[in-house]
């Protein structure tokens, strides 16, 4: 199946429920892009209220048979969904770079990441074990277990099509979960690819369904009786709409919202290594990443100075180009609405009076003129009061807030709204030792400027960065799709004559 033919299929298939593609029956649809050409390259159908119960009851009625399933037997699922993925790479990687506009090579990595969570799930024999104490009370024994919570569903952002869809179904189906995805309507196709490869590898037909959608479709999810669980990344405003919603009507709910990283340079950092790190962070994926560096922080004038002689001239060679363009370095935005609304941004801060030291609004590709693209842009001198500073902007934009020492950059961290990501560049132990522990901040990186956790580890900031008491994959993630259990036993043979009416204490 080539990327061309699921797009032209998508303009007919809007979801998938029960195991099979289903036609929708609304009359709204959203168009899909191509990024690179600026051209409509498909339409998807957006789910009504009857369609988001159609797939609920499908979900509901194969749970009780899919929770019962031997966790061995749901993790030899993920080993062949995990190898059915590997083998269709190259055709989902394109198919993301064609609807997001991401290049290639970073398509690629967003599924190696996602990948990395399916093979956390495949341990989930290991994962479930429960904890069992012997002789609590005299031929008293008490143990525990960590049960599936029934149906469950996810709704995910536009800038990750299969790695953050893949941060949460893998272990919500070995769990014992069924699943129900609501990717964004910006970029529809690759979930339509990963159902038939579930499909491919044995997953029972309704466990995993996708509804294609909006708002009526997110609001369907969370109203719900029979959808038990919700997970969540995007804006913070949503997010935090999202929690509200959800948990009002009994679910349980985890939201990841907004973001705005900071990266901290110390005087004694290796700025070539620090400037490397920083165009990476900043202006990949064209920053269309919640964990994206957008504020870099230098610690004295002189190494203010450096730092920005060394990103101007590696600005100077950024390659911007089309998506699948294997030199490219960046490629467009998602939208023409969002690159204008970055665009604005960056207004916004020359109005504010930062300094705009590169300024990509200008920026036009040869033969691609069309297409939703915006040059990498720096601005020098912003304070926190601009709103560059304050408000996350999802774009090529790096701003350079200058502070006297390294206490000021941890209260500048400390004091932002967002607590998503943080990093510092230095050769000090002792500052970085610091920083870690006192920095107010969900994930940080010590000469590492996206500290993405591996897949055994959990995803999630703090503050403003997260709504809901758990994190995502991990640990974290088998314990927000289970409930727990505790069973406590003593066989009849065994039992005390006579009734007990104090409260039990195990004597």
């Amino acid at each position: 199946m080539t990327a061309n033919q699921d797009l032209k299929q998508l303009t007919t298939t809007a979801h998938w429920i029960s195991g099979q593609p289903v036609a929708g029956t609304s009359d709204r649809f959203s168009e899909v892009f191509n990024p690179s050409k600026g051209e409509v390259s498909g339409r998807v159908a957006l789910a009504t209220g009857a369609e988001v119960d159609t797939a609920v009851a499908a979900a509901k009625a194969a749970f009780p048979a899919w929770a019962a399933t031997p966790p061995l037997r749901r993790a030899r699922v993920m080993f062949r969904f995990l190898r059915l993925m590997e083998e269709n790479l190259e055709t989902l990687a394109t198919l993301i770079s064609q609807e997001h506009g991401k290049v290639h090579a970073d398509a690629l990595g967003e599924l190696q990441r996602g990948l990395e969570v399916v093979e956390f799930a495949s341990g989930i024999p290991q994962l479930l074990k429960s904890e069992m104490t012997e002789n609590v009370g005299t031929e008293v024994d008490s143990f525990s277990l960590r049960q599936p919570l029934g149906v469950v569903a996810g709704i995910t952002p536009f800038n990750f099509p299969a790695m953050v869809p893949m941060w949460m179904f893998p272990v919500a189906l070995a769990c014992g979960n069924c699943f129900i995805l609501k990717p964004s309507e910006r970029v529809p196709g690759a979930s339509l690819m990963i159902a038939r490869l579930l499909k491919e590898a044995g997953l029972p037909d309704g466990v995993f369904n996708v509804v294609q959608g909006d708002k009526v479709a997110v609001d369907a999810l969370l109203d719900h009786p029979d959808v038990h669980a919700l997970s969540f990344v995007g804006s913070t405003p949503i997010a935090r709409y999202i929690y509200q919603r959800g948990t009002a009507n009994g679910k349980r709910v985890q939201a990841l919202g907004g973001a705005k990283n900071h990266m901290v340079v110390m005087p004694d950092a290796d700025l070539d290594q620090a400037a490397d790190a920083l165009m990476g962070a900043a202006y990949g994926a064209a920053g269309e990443r919640c964990m994206a560096i957008s504020v870099v922080v230098p610690v004295g004038e002189a190494t203010a100075n450096a730092l920005r002689e060394k990103l101007v001239a590696r600005l100077a060679t950024l390659k911007v180009s089309h998506s699948l363009d294997q030199t490219a370095e960046m490629g467009p935005l998602v939208t023409a609405i969002h690159r204008d609304k970055v665009k604005g941004y960056v207004d916004a801060g020359v109005a504010e009076g930062a300094e705009l030291v590169v300024d990509g609004r200008d920026f036009k590709l040869a033969g691609y003129e069309n297409g939703f693209f915006l040059g990498g842009c720096l601005f020098d001198h912003v304070t926190p009061e601009m709103k560059i500073y304050r408000e996350e902007i999802f774009g090529p934009v790096l701003a350079m807030t200058r502070v006297p020492d390294y206490a000021t950059a941890v209260k500048l961290v400390n004091e932002h709204e967002f607590g998503n990501g943080a990093a510092i560049f230095t050769r000090d132990g002792g500052t970085a030792r610091h920083f870690t522990a006192s920095v107010q901040i969900g994930m940080v990186g010590v000469n590492v400027p996206i500290p993405v956790p591996m897949a055994f580890h959990s995803f999630g900031g703090w503050k403003a960065s997260l709504f809901g008491d758990h994190h995502m994959h991990g640990p974290e993630g088998v314990r927000f799709y289970t409930k727990l259990k505790t069973i406590t036993q003593r066989w009849p043979g065994n039992a005390r004559a006579g009734a007990e009416f104090v409260m039990p204490n195990m004597k």
